[in-house]
């Protein structure tokens, strides 16, 4: 049986692995880059930095969902790379869920025992769902319970997705701007997305829509949807994530009433929420499995 390095920052050790496997604890301190340079798999999230010494490395899975820190160039040739998709759809999901409910009902701006006026109900509404994988799909499932009609953009609207009742691509999403009440981001970070959601299409959505971001905070032009903001546009705002990431202690968008800014939690596991931990491990034996039986791994990343 080969020897595996594990690399995570959960500070923990993972007998659901070392059952099964042999796996190696990465070592800190200065015996961490010799430990790198021996591995054959790497389980985490090290440096490219680190990595540019991995001589005999074969394949690196990740903790993570999003691989944007490997696809900027500088990932070794060669090596395959996997994340632990699928493992954050329902927590990511709930989190999304508790900032729209919230601020539909408008309970971040109850500072006072004063009524705060209108509210948004969700039965009814129609959302616009950017990203249909693991996230968006688990967020469609919840506010379908809800009865929202849900409009999904993926990149394969042909493709039949449960809890979506339309499904269009990210060219067509601004067909749908003047009937998204809600609009939830779960998208990757990649050219297409970047800066999508700019100032010119932030001021075609609805103006009291709700927008939700869980997904990257590329996405969103951060300086365009401040702006918009303070000139009273859209219901409220929630932001797990943002560009750029941390947001300034002194920016505007932690003092608006109608804004909530999480600091990019709605996908932790490690600490936070066993299950979700629990999934990641799933995820990671399974394809150790593959990789000793020389199948194809899941989740593998295209690189570029």
């Amino acid at each position: 049986m080969r020897d595996l390095l594990i690399i995570c920052d959960c500070g923990r050790d993972v007998p659901s692995l070392t059952q099964e496997f042999s796996v190696t604890r990465l070592a800190p301190g200065e015996e961490r880059q010799k430990e790198i340079e021996k591995a054959e798999v790497i389980i985490g999230e090290p440096s490219l930095e680190e990595l540019a010494g991995a001589r005999n490395l074969k394949w690196l899975q990740m903790t993570w969902a999003g691989a944007d820190r490997y696809l900027k160039g500088g990932f070794p040739k060669g090596v395959a790379l996997t994340t632990a998709s699928g493992a954050f759809g329902e927590t990511i999901s709930e989190h999304a869920l508790g900032m729209l409910l919230s601020l539909c009902r408008r309970l971040p701006a109850y500072r006072r025992w004063k009524d705060m006026g209108s509210e948004k109900q969700l039965s009814g509404a129609t959302a616009l769902i950017f990203g249909c994988g693991d996230i968006g799909g688990e967020i469609a499932k919840r506010l379908k319970a809800f009865g929202v009609r849900t409009v999904g953009v993926c990149r394969n609207a042909r493709r039949a997705r449960p809890n979506f009742d339309v499904l269009t691509t990210l060219p067509c999403a601004e067909a749908f701007f003047g009937e998204a009440d809600f609009i939830l981001c779960a998208m990757p970070h990649n050219a297409e997305t970047d800066g999508y959601l700019s100032a010119e299409r932030l001021s075609a959505l609805k103006d009291d829509a709700v927008l939700v971001n869980v997904g990257r905070g590329s996405f969103i032009d951060t300086a365009a949807l401040t702006g918009l903001l303070q000139e009273g546009k859209f219901f409220g705002v929630g932001l797990d994530v943002v560009d750029p990431e941390p947001l300034p202690p002194t920016h505007s968008l932690w003092e608006m009433p109608n804004v909530i800014v999480t600091p990019h939690v709605a996908g932790v596991s490690f600490g936070h929420l066993q299950s979700t931990e629990d999934k990641i491990w799933q995820i990671c034996r399974e394809n150790i499995r593959r990789y000793l039986a020389g199948e194809s791994l899941i989740n593998q990343v295209e690189l570029p």
